[in-house]
């Protein structure tokens, strides 16, 4: 596997590498991606190869620009526009009617596809010389922990890919928010930064996804984790098993040190927008501590705290029950 730089010499090998139809991690202001031309379908079946990923998992298509979402999607609703305007390029992901264009292999074949514009200027810069979107999942294999930096695609893609332009830490740190416009009322498929309380100015949100929404990317009922044994416990229950034996051989992500010793601690930051930004790479380095077992504390059950949550859910089991 290559290492590029951020330059416009690193960027120009990797447009070249996509155009024939190699893949390339790329970073975004979210987490790492696994990028190949979104119009090859056989560049795009690489991807579900190289991550160990089911056929049915549909993708997200990052695009170019605005001048690019009319191709892709068959239909915009008027209530999409004023999200456009606000959060576009950002960290969230529109579900959309899919045009003639789409190749089905992107969708999973759905009659929707996922479509996203990052805000991120290395990708922007690289899709500035493509000229055509990239699929574009979490470069990691399926279900495991995502990559926050170009370190964490090394350690699990090689031999997998052929480059990652190396641009440092993501600066949200956990995927985007997923939300569904091709139903008869929007709703947040994925909680990500971009909060149901950030769009609820704009649009009428239903509670949750229709039970017949469409298929999205990181929807599984276990997803993000790490190899090791991973369980999750409210602070309640972990200041009742301090000092237990499992406590002090587990490897612990915690906002507040633990009152008993453990196997090893990383303090996670007390505020939302932190802890998603230290998150995966916590549980990457949670992995490799020598552990056998990890065990996360969770942050408070808020609204605020809602997409945190959610990847700890998916990432661990609870201890309980």
């Amino acid at each position: 596997m290559k290492s590029l730089s951020p330059t416009p010499d690193g960027l120009d090998q990797a447009a070249a590498l996509l155009r024939a139809g190699e893949l390339v991690a790329v970073p975004t202001e979210t987490v790492y991606g696994l990028a190949a031309d979104a119009t090859r379908p056989e560049a795009v079946a690489a991807i579900f190869r190289a991550k160990n990923r089911p056929a049915d998992h549909p993708l997200i298509a990052h695009l170019p620009g605005l001048e690019q979402l009319h191709e892709w999607a068959a239909r915009v609703p008027d209530c999409a526009w004023p999200v456009i305007e606000q959060f576009w390029p950002g960290p969230l992901t529109l579900v959309l009617p899919a045009s003639d264009k789409v190749p089905a292999i992107v969708n999973a074949g759905q009659d929707t596809v996922a479509l996203r514009w990052s805000s991120h200027p290395l990708l922007q810069a690289l899709l500035d010389r493509l000229r055509r979107p990239v699929a574009a999942p979490s470069a990691n294999p399926f279900c495991r922990i995502s990559p926050t930096c170009a370190e964490h695609v090394r350690a699990h893609l090689a031999g997998r890919i052929a480059a990652v332009v190396d641009g440092g830490p993501c600066e949200v740190g956990i995927e985007s928010t997923i939300l569904d416009l091709s139903g008869a009322r929007p709703a947040i498929l994925r909680p990500g930064a971009i909060t149901a309380a950030m769009l609820a100015p704009y649009l009428d949100l239903a509670e949750a996804g229709a039970p017949d929404a469409p298929r999205v990317p990181g929807n599984l009922a276990s997803h993000y984790a790490p190899r090791q044994p991973c369980y999750r416990l409210e602070a309640a229950e972990a200041q009742e098993l301090a000092g237990d034996a499992g406590w002090r051989r587990a490897a612990v992500l915690a906002i507040e040190p633990p009152a008993g010793r453990c196997g090893w601690f990383k303090r996670m930051p007390s505020t939302p927008e932190g802890y998603a930004r230290a998150l995966y790479a916590a549980l990457h380095e949670a992995d490799a501590s020598g552990c056998r077992v990890v065990w996360i504390v969770l942050p408070p059950d808020e609204e605020a705290w809602r997409a945190v949550r959610d990847r700890l859910r998916r990432a661990a089991r609870p201890l309980s029950g």
